[in-house]
């Protein structure tokens, strides 16, 4: 299932090695920068439309909510896919190989949560924040010489990690936790890739401007 959203993005979104082909003479700096600014307003526009759909309809429709929770993760693991291909292949890109299968084995664990109750589902996503937040935080130290905006996955990968404690605190209290703490969660989430994709896309900006213009 998550090869198949996969094959969705890369229809959008082509492998590095076909820019490559396009342009064997490109700054690979560059390169991964165009890459990654689209690949960051990709996560933002999905995470718009999941979170907008939680606060909607989660909390009245069981149903809704329980293919929002089993879709987020499947979303994950489709785009940490992708993002490896573009970056090398997973057997150079460790904390993305972790990351997809951590996302994976999530998305089949929520099925089986979302059966049982809200406390687990949340025990599993906080686990599934606190895994991917420091795959995420890796992932960005990895890249902080090669490409820019990494400051801002940083501080998300460190937030997930700290935000999976508390979903996993919440799981333990009396009070059935609502999918609005999830979409709240994605909803930071999506703010740090909107100032990462944000940052390339005004680095980008500069670096086209003409060297006279700066006088």
């Amino acid at each position: 299932m998550a090869s198949n959203v996969g094959v969705f993005l890369e229809r959008f979104f082509p492998s590095r090695a076909k820019y490559d082909q396009i342009d064997e003479d490109a700054d690979p700096v560059a390169t991964q920068e165009r890459w990654l600014k689209k690949y960051y307003f990709a996560r933002v526009a999905f995470s718009a439309v999941w979170v907008t759909a939680a606060f909607s309809f989660g909390d009245n429709y069981p149903l809704a909510a329980a293919i929002l929770l089993v879709i987020y993760p499947l979303w994950d693991a489709a785009a940490v896919l992708v993002d490896a291909q573009h970056s090398g292949g997973l057997a150079a890109n460790h904390p993305h190989a972790i990351n997809l299968l951590v996302s994976l084995a999530t998305t089949v664990l929520v099925l089986v949560a979302v059966i049982i109750s809200m406390h687990w589902v949340f025990f599993v996503y906080g686990a599934w924040a606190i895994l991917s937040g420091l795959m995420q935080l890796g992932s960005a130290v990895r890249r902080w010489k090669t490409a820019g905006a990494q400051w801002a996955q940083i501080l998300s990968g460190g937030q997930s990690a700290l935000a999976g404690g508390f979903f996993i605190f919440q799981a333990t209290q009396s009070m059935d936790p609502s999918i609005k703490g999830i979409a709240g969660y994605a909803a930071f989430g999506a703010f740090y890739f909107l100032v990462s994709a944000l940052w390339l896309t005004v680095k980008g900006l500069r670096a086209q401007k003409p060297a006279n213009d700066d006088f």
